[in-house]
């Protein structure tokens, strides 16, 4: 072997570390990489979760005050139709009591 053949292979040779040991960076660069994105991809997959459980509890607490708004109107109501039912007993045993109805506003009954 010629000393320029020895000294091409060194040199190829070194060309070769030097690849391979950007290329090893690159690799390692590239994991680093790929753990933070994994990392990243936890972060909010645990806040997809506290988020969907959060929804959970807002649609129950929801449910819940839409039932009671609708057994409160159902008591308004029942309570509204109880009063005018006792308004319409008052009227009729005013009516037969003789008095004017039409009359009341200026009489102050």
């Amino acid at each position: 072997m010629s000393v320029a053949t020895i000294s091409a292979e060194i040199v190829e040779m070194e060309t070769l570390r030097r690849r391979n040991a950007e290329l090893e960076r690159e690799v390692r660069e590239g994991r680093e990489r790929e753990a933070s994105a994994r990392r990243e991809l936890e972060r909010w997959a645990a806040r997809l979760r506290v988020a969907e459980d959060a929804e959970e509890r807002l649609a129950v607490e929801l449910g819940e005050a839409e039932a009671e708004a609708v057994e409160q109107a159902r008591e308004y109501l029942a309570r509204i139709r109880e009063l005018s039912d006792r308004l319409d007993a008052a009227r009729r045993v005013l009516a037969a009591a003789g008095y004017d109805l039409a009359l009341a506003p200026a009489l102050n009954i």
